[in-house]
């Protein structure tokens, strides 16, 4: 079954192309690893898919439904989820009660107004029992009672897919998820997200090539807003336009810093 279907997907801000009639097909169950240089409309893509900046022109499909003109919250029940690259959590709180805060709309039996304002968080054991299985899947389970602002960026990064994970999703789309992270916790977090497959779908944005080729069972190569090449992360390696770019693309960060 396709769980992400894109169709000639643009969008252009003032004339320029960030991201330019793009063509994305991801199974269920698959890794795709999304690379290119910086600039290259990687996250502006993500935008697109999550609803966060409406295209200009195509389709987006998720898991057969059509979703293009639909809401961020209509996708997020679709089973959509996503991490960014710069963590959004409540600092004074713990890492339970951000858990819990973000699992709350998932909840199949809603509470009514005057059970959600009078009684406390903590009596809702079904629920806190599932989020204590979520914080112990993200590494987290001697860290439930700890506040946010105590955590470590590793940790925090952990947290954040936590709560992604907490609503559900059937397809997550993780932004940087390495970003600032030590080589211990780069592989930490590797391991996490591959055990995720195939319960999940997973497509990645990273710069570190080695782990996003080591995530995915495919690879789209974006650059200047398109796609220029698909494979296997063998075949994308071996790909002379694809080396190119990014030699092209370390020459400019040379020359930036000369």
């Amino acid at each position: 079954m396709q769980a992400l279907v894109l169709k000639n997907v643009s969008k252009s801000f003032g004339g320029i192309d960030a991201v330019s009639k793009v063509d994305l097909t991801v199974m269920t169950g698959e890794s795709r690893a999304l690379i290119g240089p910086n600039g290259a409309g990687k996250s502006t893509l993500f935008n697109l898919v999550t609803g966060e900046i409406p295209l200009d022109e195509g389709r987006i499909l998720l898991f057969g439904k059509d979703l293009t003109r639909e809401p961020v919250q209509k996708r997020i029940a679709s089973q959509l989820g996503r991490t960014y690259q710069i963590s959004n959590l409540f600092t004074q709180l713990t890492v339970q009660e951000n858990l819990f805060l973000a699992s709350w709309q998932t909840r199949r039996k809603k509470a009514s107004l005057v059970a959600t304002l009078f009684r406390s968080w903590r009596k809702f054991d079904n629920q806190r029992r599932y989020l204590a299985k979520i914080a112990h899947r993200v590494g987290l389970a001697d860290k439930l009672d700890t506040t946010v602002d105590e955590l470590s960026h590793g940790e925090n990064r952990q947290l954040e897919l936590g709560i992604t994970l907490a609503h559900r999703p059937r397809i997550l789309l993780l932004d940087e998820p390495m970003a600032g992270l030590s080589a211990a916790e780069r592989i930490f977090m590797t391991e996490l997200i591959m055990s995720l497959k195939p319960e999940i779908t997973v497509v990645i944005i990273d710069h570190d090539i080695d782990v996003a080729f080591s995530i995915a069972d495919q690879v789209s190569v974006l650059h200047h807003g398109a796609i220029i090449a698909e494979g296997s992360p063998e075949q994308i390696e071996k790909n002379r336009e694809v080396q190119q770019i990014y030699t092209l693309s370390r020459q400019s960060k040379d020359s930036d810093h000369a």
